[in-house]
């Protein structure tokens, strides 16, 4: 019903989020490789996009009209509390399931940069 909504959410507050990031990394010159920013953009296209896919498929089924209220189960009070519910449960368990997945994404990332600069370094060195 809408449970794209939390995770659409969250891809607002991470894209505000890595425009700071951003702006601060771009002022205090930071390493175009090391960016922070960077992986929170990967982050946005992961939310944006499975949001974006999960809106198309609700506007596919007729859940998502585009005439006010806009959401087909807000016309009814007891739909809307299974909506809500819907957001609650599978919304919420959407995004931390994709922020997770993102967060092992970005400590493999990271393993993997330092094993490269280890090796460079006893490589450099021998």
């Amino acid at each position: 019903m809408a449970c794209f909504i939390v995770p659409a959410a969250e891809a607002i507050v991470t894209t505000a989020v890595q425009k700071i990031v951003k702006r601060k990394e771009d002022n205090n010159g930071a390493e175009k490789t090391s960016r922070f920013s960077e992986k929170l953009s990967v982050l946005n296209g992961l939310l944006w996009g499975g949001s974006g896919l999960l809106a198309f498929e609700h506007v596919w089924h007729g859940e998502i009209i585009p005439s006010f209220p806009f959401l087909t189960v807000a016309s009814d009070p007891a739909q809307t509390a299974e909506m809500l519910h819907e957001m609650a449960v599978s919304g919420t368990a959407m995004a931390l399931l994709v922020t997770a997945v993102w967060a092992v994404y970005v400590l493999i990332s990271a393993k993997s940069k330092s094993r490269d600069t280890d090796t460079a370094r006893s490589g450099a060195g021998a």
